[in-house]
């Protein structure tokens, strides 16, 4: 059996979800975690395109100290549509299975495209706006977003391990 993380996802100003979610490989740089049947009210649409729905699997790429996540995307029936990063506090690791972290409203999304870009940025203006979060850190999000459209641009991001997690691997290693 499969070991689980639990990670304590906190959306300002006062909504936090736990998810849990398989652990599946883990050195100093990544952890690997994979949500079977993604939890949503409604899809995610980027554009004109669903790029998460309830019930859809998910892989996730934690860096410890960074301020994103990458999680590979896919449709119910297991389609795969594109890496999502979240902006995000650097996780906090309380025990090797329980994590933490607050979400800083930006995303940066890759579809099959290959086109990266921000999302969400009036959800960051709103937080600014409202206090959530400070002018500093709204700061530091959108340099961490920007920072990763220019990685990938110079084909630096995402790193290599992304790629080697596809959703098949995923089911055979479970």
């Amino acid at each position: 059996m499969s070991e689980q993380i639990r990670l304590h996802y906190h959306r300002p100003p006062d909504r936090t979800d736990l998810f849990i979610q398989e652990l599946l490989y883990e050195d100093e740089e990544v952890v690997v975690t994979y949500l079977a049947s993604t939890p949503m009210k409604r899809p995610l649409i980027v554009g004109e395109e669903v790029a998460l729905e309830a019930g859809a699997p998910a892989i996730w790429f934690t860096f410890p100290g960074l301020m994103h996540d990458i999680g590979r995307f896919h449709t119910a029936d297991g389609t795969y549509t594109g890496l999502y990063s979240n902006i995000i506090e650097p996780v906090t690791f309380h025990s090797r299975l329980e994590w933490s972290t607050t979400d800083l409203f930006l995303d940066v999304w890759v579809g099959r495209d290959g086109e990266p870009r921000i999302l969400d940025r009036d959800e960051l203006d709103q937080a600014l706006a409202s206090g959530c979060i400070t002018d500093e850190t709204g700061a530091a999000a959108l340099a961490e977003a920007q920072r990763l459209l220019d990685r990938h641009h110079a084909g630096t991001w995402p790193p290599a391990i992304v790629n080697e997690w596809p959703l098949p691997r995923v089911r055979k290693t479970l």
